[in-house]
């Protein structure tokens, strides 16, 4: 394989075999355009003198004079440089070169032109060598990139050889010279574009729609930095890794225990999903009493989690792979806070200590619910109350208080024990332990619960009946077929009959509306303390972690898009911008990459709250399966 001249290669003999080297600057002819392979100019239509932009890699700025490989883009007029091929080099070599990265990668890679760098005193012709790769590397349009010794100044032309007017004078565009981070690019995920107000002074604004295939084409051509210059390949390239490929020893020996790890993980999870899905565990009613424990929930959400995370497929888009990680971060981030707090019980006997307590806790609790009964069955706040109802209404729910006492005073040896095993449980996790006290503040203040469910009850039949016997007075009735209200005739003893019984319940309401007023603001304080726990326990589960660490220590990784800095702008100089990239908003981070909730718990507007206080209406801990989201 003999080694040619520049005057062959611009002539363009031996392409396919010829070792390209720069030679002695005699004998360059005018170089001869060939016609472009598959007619890539062939029936275009150009508009003369549009600009044309180059996206030109900032660490290929200092490299030796070369090629330049990239994608064209026809539908946008840009050109994005991904490398620089450097001499000598095999044209048949490179072209296969392209040909791989371009099957590898699903990207239309080509040769767009030359890239010329004077580190030496600048001989003449050496422009015109690189003219005459473009007869063997042929592309319209063909970009000649230079930069001078010495200098800061940059020479840009795109020329077209196919469509010129004249048919030995070719025609040139004008071109915008766009730098931009390969690094930074490479490794970045594109999100749509937002308005970002802090932007500085000089700096240009720019939309993501046009510039997603600048991304796209940087991230789906990584198969073309594999190499470096240390490489014993024909083809030398110039690009962010030409230094050498990053690694490290930690990450590759991560990536090499991960998979039997996964796989390991991946079936004991499947054994405790099939545990957990046993025949035992439906029959009733452990299928309801699961369904309405917090922490039953908790588990399942957090099996679910490490379901995913271990699974061995491999993530198929960048945003699976977001997911997991911060699926990862956010289950290693439990269990850590799980086990502090479990050596912080553990300690100095707090368990002891709060199994002590708890009993004299529960004490006063009832005791204070017994004054406050014995308030309402006098005359609270100077309200005449019906004598008759409210004695029965009082004594009952005192009777339902000594019961709970009893209760409380034939569990207390337990007491402790039951505490040391809840603590043990925090190993699972800082969420399955807060669940674990929301189902135990559910348990102690089962009493509280029942009285609101009796209050409720009762003033929500007097509301009701009220409403039925407005309705009986204006000759109108619920029609339960057509689901509204319809005319109706009463007789006489219909309507004698209703006016008694308005007249009774509208007497007995304010004795009802009062005690389930007081149950009602009890029934409300413990769903507070419970919403609060309910509260930090989705803040650990859905809380973007790993993203929201990602967007502090390297912001470039989640772009919310780009701005342009001016570099260069003066007449007869070709326009130099830096493309730096817009970071993400925090606020957009956490609402992008947000994780599923638990989903067990009740969501009410305070529309929909404030109408099922008025009326009476049950107010669950968890979520009905008929409830309407608003």
């Amino acid at each position: 394989m003999g080694l040619v001249s520049r005057g062959a290669a611009a002539a363009g003999l031996g392409a396919a075999s010829a070792v390209v080297r720069p030679g002695p600057p005699d004998a360059v002819p005018n170089p001869v355009p060939s016609p472009p392979p598959g007619g890539a100019a062939r029936g275009s239509s150009r508009v003369p003198g549009m600009v044309l932009k180059a996206f030109f890699p900032t660490c290929c700025a200092s490299a030796d004079s070369g090629l330049l490989v990239g994608r064209w883009v026809p539908e946008q007029s840009s050109a994005v440089v991904l490398a620089v091929v450097h001499f000598p080099f095999i044209p048949i070599q490179v072209k296969e070169l392209l040909a791989q990265v371009q099957q590898a990668s699903r990207v239309g890679m080509a040769v767009l032109g030359t890239w010329c760098h004077r580190q030496q005193e600048p001989e003449e012709s050496l422009g015109h060598f690189l003219e005459g790769l473009g007869t063997i590397f042929s592309h319209e349009p063909w970009l000649q990139l230079c930069r001078e010794r010495g200098s800061k100044f940059w020479s840009c032309k795109a020329i077209h050889r196919q469509v010129s007017a004249a048919p030995d004078v070719p025609s040139e565009d004008q071109v915008m010279l766009i730098f931009y981070d390969q690094r930074k690019v490479l490794l970045s995920q594109l999100h749509p574009p937002t308005v970002v107000s802090d932007h500085q002074d000089g700096d240009t604004m720019a939309s993501t729609g046009g510039l997603a295939v600048v991304f796209d084409t940087v991230a789906r051509s990584e198969v073309l930095f594999c190499s470096d210059q240390y490489d014993e390949g024909p083809v030398r390239l110039s690009h962010w890794q030409s230094e050498g490929v990053e690694a490290s020893v930690l990450v590759e020996l991560a990536k090499r225990a991960s998979g039997p790890v996964c796989l390991l993980l991946a079936c004991l999870l499947s054994l405790i999903s099939a545990a957990s899905g046993c025949r035992l565990w439906k029959l009733w009613p452990l299928p309801f009493i699961r369904s309405k424990l917090s922490t039953c929930e908790q588990l399942r959400h957090r099996l679910d989690h490490l379901t995913l995370v271990f699974s061995t497929q491999k993530a198929q888009s960048p945003a699976q792979l977001m997911r997991k990680a911060n699926m990862l971060v956010s289950v290693l981030l439990d269990v850590a806070l799980g086990l502090m707090l479990l050596s912080w019980l553990h300690s100095s006997n707090r368990i002891g200590q709060l199994a002590d307590a708890l009993v004299p806790v529960a004490d006063h609790v009832a005791e204070e619910l017994q004054h406050l009964l014995q308030w309402l069955m006098g005359a609270p706040a100077g309200l005449k109350m019906n004598r008759a109802l409210d004695q029965v209404l009082g004594r009952f729910f005192l009777y339902h208080i000594h019961l709970w006492i009893s209760y409380i005073h034939l569990m207390s040896p337990f007491i402790e024990r039951i505490l040391w095993h809840v603590g043990l449980s925090a190993c699972l996790g800082l969420t399955v332990a807060l669940s674990i006290l929301s189902d135990i503040i559910a348990l102690l203040t089962f009493h509280i619960y029942c009285f609101y469910v009796y209050g409720a009850r009762l003033y929500c039949l007097k509301i009701y009946g009220l409403s039925s016997l407005w309705r009986l007075f204006r000759g109108k009735k619920w029609n339960v077929l057509r689901q509204r209200v319809d005319s109706c005739s009463y007789n006489l003893d219909q309507l004698f009959i209703g006016t008694l019984l308005f007249t009774i319940l509208v007497f007995l309401l304010p004795t009802t509306a009062l005690y389930y007023l007081v149950f009602t603001l009890l029934r409300l304080l413990v769903v507070t303390v419970q919403g609060l726990i309910h509260l930090l326990v989705d803040l650990v589960n859905t809380l973007p972690l790993y993203s929201l660490g990602l967007r502090l220590c390297r912001p470039y990784r989640l772009a919310a898009g780009v701005k342009f800095r001016v570099l260069e702008h003066e007449v007869g100089r070709p326009l130099r911008l830096l493309m730096q990239i817009n970071p993400l908003p925090y606020s957009r981070v956490v609402h992008t990459y947000r994780l599923p909730s638990c989903g067990c718990h009740p969501k009410h507007s305070w529309g929909s709250l404030c109408r099922k206080l008025f009326f009476g209406e049950l107010i669950y801990p968890w979520r009905q399966g008929g409830d309407k989201q608003d």
